[in-house]
């Protein structure tokens, strides 16, 4: 499974960059927003990740309501860099729109997808990759990680030769919260799990490894100590 950095801040990016195990990185408006950003330094944001990216793709998302504007201000955002990917919220409008960008050579990573009929119309009309949630559907008492083990199966079942630039649908496990929905998400079979730099950092750590490492360095400073 290959790891996303969900996340819009420079620094975060350049961290997890340098771990050589980012695949890419997913924004939206709430992440941009915490960086304090403005709205008229937005696009120049997101070419400043997709440079810092080199080739992996970064998720920069479409804020318009219209399936025309949506489809304006796709193209806009895949002309900013050729690894932006164009993130559209799963909708009748967003639909149409990815049919249309799709078959220009954009690619579209569907998002806010909760059910398993969501990814497969998403998939169908030419989504690059599509984005199931996890952690909301915890927050409200669901059980995130089997809607998550729809989708996969679903999309797993069919080729999608044809249906976008790539000729290949990916699953991007969203709403990540806990190392635990990484692994339910490995094991299952999807494709990439997109996760908060602090979510990130927790798959990083286990108890028994701190305990390994002091008992390490205490064993050694005894060593040093008898010379």
């Amino acid at each position: 499974m290959k790891f996303f950095i969900d996340t819009a801040d420079l620094d975060e990016i350049k961290e997890a960059l340098s771990w050589g195990c980012l695949a890419g990185v997913t924004t939206n408006p709430s992440l941009y927003a915490r960086t304090g950003g403005k709205l008229a330094d937005f696009e120049d944001h997101m070419v400043k990740i997709a440079e810092m990216c080199g080739d992996l793709p970064v998720s920069a998302e479409s804020q318009a309501k219209t399936t025309e504007g949506m489809i304006e201000e796709g193209r806009h955002l895949a002309s900013l860099a050729p690894n932006i990917v164009v993130k559209l919220p799963i909708c009748a409008e967003s639909l149409a729109a990815t049919h249309t960008l799709a078959a220009e050579g954009v690619r579209i990573n569907m998002t806010l997808i909760f059910s398993a009929p969501q990814a497969l119309l998403a998939a169908n009309a030419g989504a690059r990759y599509v984005s199931p949630f996890v952690g909301r559907f915890d927050d409200i008492g669901e059980d995130g990680i089997s809607e998550l083990a729809n989708v996969v199966t679903a999309i797993g079942n069919y080729d999608w030769t044809g249906k976008n630039v790539d000729n290949v649908c990916e699953i991007i496990t969203a709403s990540v919260r806990t190392p635990n929905h990484v692994t339910q998400a490995a094991l299952m079979g999807a494709d990439i799990a997109t996760v908060p730099f602090g979510a990130l950092k927790k798959c990083l750590k286990h108890p028994l490894t701190d305990q390994g490492m002091a008992s390490f360095d205490a064993d050694w400073a005894k060593v040093v100590a008898a010379q």
